[in-house]
């Protein structure tokens, strides 16, 4: 079967899961699911930070945190997309177009699956990730199995929560340590494929830049037969090419410019807080298990924000590259009215293509830095807090 899109078949069959494919049944009943149980999780958060609020239960009110703010997460992303799915559609309509128009090209098509190949490893290894982080967190509570008739011990769920009833059936609290398990799974499965989406979306369009510049270097009068051919059409492919890029980009920054924002505020506290846990374990009994437990989550939560500050800087790279590949073409061998053609590509490409957190900054590998600068600052005041 002849591939058709940069986004990888798993991914495309988890979405409706989320309620973010369009035309599917059920979709409201999906959407409602999700924020129903979510919204009950934060609820029960809040329940066990409320009663459990003292400077004894610091450690456990850290971990609570980094939860509620990991279920929050989930939730800002999966409504981003559910206010954005146009934008979505209409984004996965025209990687079917560069696909189509790839098709009648070998340079084209060598370019575009190079991306997709790459795009599908890199979305399989952040969801092996993202599985893992789930079962190495869950593992030690599912495992232990609590007996529920011992009222000297307070029960142990995957995540600090108290629930709203009481306990008194080890099957049922059984049942909930699953419902929480599964939930999870999937609840991270979203926030890697929300990651892995962004990547591929810059990935491809880095391979239309690609396909563009390649135009660009052969942008010189052919001959066909007698005649030859009008630089018009070669000009006037490259600035359809280009428009398609420009507007490729802009929907990018649609979809995920407030998701980058509230991120860029959530995942720098939730990298202080699990780097918190993970120091303050270090001497404790049981500071294998803890550390294990928020390893592979503190590595996800920082892959996270790295993606997003990449994309920003790869995006920022591929437009500037248009421009160095305008100018570096062969224009001195046009006539000098072609050669203005080309300077509107120059100046439309001095407008960087950049991904932003809310439009307010640009997401870059500095930015990154200043992520974890201000992960570490908060971290030595959690710990003189302790």
């Amino acid at each position: 079967m002849t591939r058709k899109s940069t986004i990888n078949r798993i991914v495309m069959l988890l979405l409706p899961l989320y309620g973010i494919w369009p035309g599917r049944s059920m979709i409201l009943i999906i959407r409602v699911f999700w924020v129903i149980t979510i919204a009950f999780i934060e609820f029960c958060h809040y329940l066990y930070f409320s009663t459990h609020l003292n400077i004894q239960n610091f450690f456990n009110l850290v971990d609570c945190l980094c939860s509620f703010l990991a279920h929050a997460k989930v939730l800002i992303k999966l409504v981003a997309f559910w206010v954005n799915q146009r934008k979505l559609v209409e984004t996965l309509t025209l990687i079917m177009d560069d696909w189509s128009d790839c098709a009648k090209s070998d340079i084209g098509m060598r370019v575009t699956m190079h991306k997709a190949k790459l795009s599908d490893r890199i979305t399989n290894a952040i969801l092996i990730l993202h599985t893992m982080s789930i079962f190495v967190y869950c593992l030690g509570v599912i495992i232990a199995d609590a007996d529920v008739t011992d009222q000297t011990i307070e029960l142990p769920f995957v995540n600090k929560l108290t629930l709203p009833f009481n306990i008194n059936i080890q099957n049922t609290y059984r049942l909930i340590l699953i419902a929480e398990f599964v939930h999870m799974i999937f609840s991270n499965w979203l926030l890697g494929i929300v990651n892995a989406i962004l990547l591929t979306l810059v990935l491809h369009m880095g391979g239309q830049v690609e396909i563009l510049q390649s135009w660009l270097s052969q942008l010189v009068p052919k001959k066909i037969g007698n005649k030859e051919e009008s630089i018009v059409t070669s000009t006037n492919k490259i600035i359809r090419k280009h428009n398609k890029i420009i507007q490729f980009s802009e929907n990018i920054e649609i979809l995920y410019t407030y998701i980058a924002l509230l991120l860029f505020a959530s995942n720098t506290i939730l990298m202080c807080s699990i780097a918190f846990l993970i120091v303050t374990a270090i001497g404790t009994p049981d500071a294998t298990e803890q550390i294990l437990k928020s390893i592979l989550f503190f590595w996800t939560t920082n892959l996270e924000a790295f993606i997003f500050c990449y994309a920003g800087e790869y995006l920022s790279n591929k437009s500037r590259a248009i421009e160095f590949a305008t100018y570096n073409c062969p224009w001195y061998n046009l006539k000098p009215k072609d050669i203005r053609i080309l300077l509107f590509i120059i100046l439309r490409s001095q407008k960087e293509l950049t991904l932003t957190a809310g439009k307010i900054m640009d997401l870059s590998l500095k930015s990154f830095s200043s992520i974890m600068n201000a992960s570490g600052s908060y971290l030595s005041v959690m710990l003189a807090m302790q």
